[in-house]
């Protein structure tokens, strides 16, 4: 009882349900690489690869950033900082998450296997990028920009067009968003040393880098659908993402940043569902 009570308490904080926002990128790319249905097999290991990392990736940071969460009025309720769950078991969970991934990785391709621990390092990587340099947003972008990628490599082990630039669109989509999110740590940050956009730059600035990371986001997602060979339902909908996009940032304001979870949570949450189901339904009125 005492596992399943720690299991439940990493699960929450490492927020399981929100690999929402990468999964649907990492079954885009494996749909545009098949050109239709890529086969169960490959979409039930892909999901198990892509649910490990994230996972690895998540607690990894939370242990890692213990004593700084330890100090920010923000995330003194997480659950490595109140002692609900151990450093110990939070390790166990790390390790065994990386296995996982790198098995997962194994019954994919070669390649995959080779490419594993490069993204687990990465995926790693990011949780001191904001002890040394303020593009550490798009540090994480670039982290789950992979997911299309791994997507696509799951299925065919090549290096394309398409993939590339929904790696670059993904990265600045997940960066955009991050931005938003870390405006509400500004002056903590500041005070703790930490680097960030809005602590280095203020946070008008962070909500402009935002904005024009968003704007070239949509432009990405275009031109992927564009070297992919999609067609008029994906451009529809990938249109519409672009002004959605944008329709974020007049939620958020530099004096007034109480909107950010709504931003944050349900519109990103939302977009990457969309676009995937929109490449699905286009490749399947194609085929």
């Amino acid at each position: 009882m005492e596992f399943v009570k720690n299991l439940a308490a990493v699960c929450r904080m490492i927020k399981i349900e929100h690999s929402v926002f990468a999964l649907p990128f990492a079954y885009m790319g494996a749909f545009l690489a098949a050109g239709g249905w890529p086969g169960l097999w490959n979409l039930a290991v892909l999901t198990v690869a892509m649910v490990a990392v994230r996972s690895f990736a998540m607690a990894f940071n939370r242990y890692a950033d213990l004593d700084i969460d330890r100090e920010n009025p923000r995330t003194q309720k997480r659950e490595l900082v109140t002692g609900e769950l151990s450093t110990g078991f939070t390790l166990m969970f790390i390790l065994t998450t990386a296995l996982v991934f790198i098995a997962a990785c194994a019954l994919m391709n070669p390649l995959c296997l080779k490419l594993s621990p490069l993204a687990l390092a990465l995926s790693a990587f990011y949780s001191f990028c904001k002890r040394i340099t303020r593009w550490c947003h798009f540090v994480l972008g670039s982290v789950l920009g992979l997911a299309p990628v791994a997507g696509w490599l799951s299925v065919d082990p090549v290096f394309t067009l398409p993939a590339v630039l929904l790696f670059l669109g993904v990265t600045l989509w997940v960066a955009g968003f991050d931005l938003l999110y870390a405006c509400q740590d500004a002056d903590f940050d500041r005070e703790r040393g930490l680097h960030s956009i809005p602590a280095r730059l203020g946070v008008p600035a962070a909500l402009g880098v935002s904005s024009l990371s968003h704007a070239v986001t949509g432009v990405l997602f275009l031109l992927a659908g564009w070297a992919a060979n999609l067609g008029a339902i994906y451009f529809s909908v990938a249109a519409l993402v672009a002004l959605t996009l944008m329709a974020e940032h007049l939620l958020v304001k530099p004096g007034d940043l109480s909107r950010v979870n709504v931003a944050f949570f349900t519109m990103n949450g939302v977009i990457s569902v969309v676009l995937f189901l929109a490449t699905v339904i286009d490749l399947a009125v194609r085929g």
